[in-house]
């Protein structure tokens, strides 16, 4: 079931507000919803700029939370973005509960790599050459199991409640006479 557009901008807006604020408050280290928001627009929204929404959400709270290395920054929205086309090509046709875990371990890879470049890319922390490199992505192993939970965890929040709401609003329909089939 696809949103319409008239409700696409109230969950645009809901997610984004869900980004922010989950940003905003105490959590671990690379434990936002980021990542699955980008999934959760990339599967259900039909705008042509889908993937601006967990930018807008990253970029209004990183107004509060500050701007850090340009390079670094860059890598982060970059890969972002990509996790929105992931929940485009990977999730938009089928949503299984398998699909969706197997589009969160993706783009938890895929952040891994892209924001940890941007990291040795900056050259601020680690040498600028291969042994820099090498270093910078053994450094944020650590890191790695917080983003992989958070974005298995809130991709299932976000794809279970809408599959629980549309549930919910199919049975509220039918048991209002409305349709009879």
């Amino acid at each position: 079931m696809k949103i319409t557009k008239a409700n696409q901008y109230i969950l645009i807006s809901g997610l984004i507000v869900f980004g922010i604020i989950l940003r905003l408050i105490p959590h671990p280290a690379n434990f936002t919803p980021i990542g699955a928001i980008g999934l959760f627009a990339g599967s259900f929204l039909t705008l042509k700029r889908f993937w601006l929404v967990p930018i807008i959400g990253l970029l209004l709270s990183d107004l509060y939370l500050g701007f850090y290395n340009v390079a670094s920054m860059l890598c982060v929205y970059f890969s972002f973005i990509i996790s929105a086309f992931i929940g485009k090509i990977l999730l938009s046709h089928k949503n299984t509960p398998n699909r969706v875990g197997l589009a969160a371990v993706v783009s938890a890879i895929q952040f891994f790599i892209i924001s940890n470049f941007g990291v040795w890319l900056s050259g601020t922390i680690y040498s600028f050459d291969i042994e820099g490199l090498i270093q910078c992505y053994v450094m944020a192993i650590p890191f790695f199991g917080n983003t992989l939970v958070s974005e298995l965890f809130y991709s299932f929040v976000l794809f279970g409640s809408y599959y629980v709401l549309t549930v919910l609003m199919k049975r509220r329909y039918i048991l209002s006479g409305k349709d009879t089939k």
